[in-house]
C-alpha cells in the first residue's frame, strides 16, 4: 500500500535530527528559486478564477475578492501566473476554485451554468498550455444528479484530471448521503482524485460563534477541523471501503488529521464493538494523499515519518489567505535523499493526476 517500511522507519528516526535552532531558522528562511528535476514541481493545491466566471459571480452579486480586496490578478490573468511559477520553478497547477466557490449560495441553475464555465474555461486553458495547466472540475455539487451529469459532460476531454470539491455544504457532510454514491463511483471509475478544500462562507464550517473575529480563527482553525472531519467520515462511513481504488487529496496537510489519528485509534481500541473498522486507522491514513503546506519544517517531517514520502504532494493555496510564496522551499529544507524529494516535487503527482 506505499513505500517501503525501511523507508519509513528510516524518515521517522531522520525525525529527531533536526536540531531546534537550525529548524528554528529554516522555518523563517524560504529557499527561493529551488530547483526541481523534471522542470520543475506540481503544485495540486493552486486556485484559480476565469474570467468568464468572475463576471458570472458578480452579475449575480457574489463578486470575489482575495484577502478582502479586489481579486488576485494572478487568479485569472494565466500570463502572470506562468510568470510567478517560472520565477519559482513550478512546473505544472492543478486548478481548482478557491474556498470562495459559489455552491454554498448558487440556485442549482445558476450552479451548473458557473461549473460549466468553469470547466470549459479550464479545458481551453489546457489547450493553451497544456504542460503547465491541468483541471480539477468544478460541480453543481448541492445537486448530485446535476454534478453527475456535468461530470459525464467533459469525463475524458483533455486536461481534466480531478475533481475539486467543498468539504461541506451547511455544516453538513453532504457526500456520505447516498444519492452521491454514483457519482464517487463515476469518480473511481474515471480515475480522477477528489481534491477538497472548505468553502469560505460562515454556515459551512467551524466558524460560528466561538472561530469568528480579525485573527482569522475560522481559517487557521476552522478549515483544520474541516479536513479531519472529512478525511475521518470517510473512514467511518465505510466509503472508503467501498470505492478502495478512490483517491482523495486533503489540503492544508490534512488540517489536523494526521496528528489526531492515534487518538482515534485509541478510541477505536476501547470500544471495538462500537468503532468497528475492516482495517487500522494507519492503513486508512495511507489512503489519502496529503498537500506540503505544514508551513514548519517539523510538521513536514512529522508527516514524512507517519505517511511515507509517496503521499505528500505540493501545495500553496495560491493565491489566497493563507498562500505560500515558495511552494519548494519547505520540502528543500528537510534535506531529504534525492529520490524522496523528487516524489514530493512531481513523482506522486504525475502518478495522481496520470502525467
Amino acid at each position: 500500500m506505499g513505500e517501503p517500511q525501511a523507508a519509513v522507519a528510516r524518515t521517522r528516526r531522520d525525525f529527531l535530527k533536526i536540531s531546534g535552532a537550525t529548524a528554528a531558522l529554516s522555518a523563517l528562511t524560504p529557499v527561493a528559486n529551488a530547483q526541481t528535476p523534471g522542470g520543475g514541481s506540481i503544485d495540486a493545491h493552486a486556485h484559480w478564477a476565469p474570467e468568464a466566471y468572475i463576471k458570472a459571480v458578480t452579475a449575480l452579486g457574489q463578486a470575489p475578492r482575495t484577502r478582502g480586496k479586489p481579486i488576485e490578478p494572478k487568479l485569472y490573468d494565466l500570463n502572470l501566473r506562468m510568470q510567478w511559477m517560472d520565477a519559482r520553478n513550478v512546473q505544472t497547477h492543478v486548478l481548482t476554485l478557491s474556498g470562495s466557490m459559489p455552491w454554498g449560495w448558487a440556485k442549482p441553475d445558476e450552479a451548473v451554468r458557473l461549473a460549466q464555465m468553469v470547466n470549459d474555461a479550464g479545458m481551453e486553458a489546457h489547450a493553451a498550455h497544456p504542460q503547465r495547466f491541468l483541471i480539477g472540475a468544478a460541480l453543481p455539487i448541492r445537486d448530485a444528479a446535476a454534478s453527475l451529469t456535468e461530470l459525464n459532460r467533459i469525463a475524458g476531454k483533455p486536461g481534466i484530471r480531478a475533481v475539486g470539491l467543498p468539504n461541506s455544504l451547511d455544516g453538513k457532510d453532504y457526500l456520505f448521503a447516498p444519492e452521491y454514491a454514483p457519482l464517487l463511483a463515476r469518480c473511481e471509475e474515471l480515475g480522477l482524485p477528489l481534491v477538497f478544500h472548505p468553502v469560505d462562507y460562515s454556515p459551512n464550517h467551524y466558524s460560528e460563534p466561538r472561530l469568528e473575529g480579525p485573527n482569522l480563527l475560522y481559517n487557521t482553525l476552522g478549515f483544520p477541523f474541516e479536513t479531519a472531519t472529512t478525511a475521518a467520515k470517510f473512514i467511518f462511513s465505510g466509503t472508503l471501503d467501498r470505492f478502495p481504488k478512490l483517491d482523495i487529496v486533503l489540503p492544508h496537510s490534512g488540517g489536523c488529521f494526521p496528528y489526531i489519528a492515534g487518538r482515534i485509534q485509541h478510541s477505536i481500541d476501547k470500544d471495538a464493538t462500537e468503532n468497528k473498522l475492516k482495517h487500522p486507522v494507519r492503513d486508512y491514513i495511507r489512503r489519502f494523499h496529503y498537500d506540503s503546506m505544514a508551513y514548519y519544517p517539523e510538521t513536514l517531517r512529522f508527516m514524512i515519518s507517519l505517511l511515507g514520502t509517496d503521499r505528500i504532494v505540493i501545495g500553496t493555496d495560491s493565491f489566497a489567505t493563507m498562500d505560500i510564496d515558495q511552494p519548494n522551499a519547505l520540502v528543500e529544507q528537510l534535506n531529504l535523499p534525492a529520490a524522496e524529494r523528487d516524489r514530493i516535487f512531481s513523482g506522486n503527482a504525475k502518478r495522481l493526476f496520470r502525467i
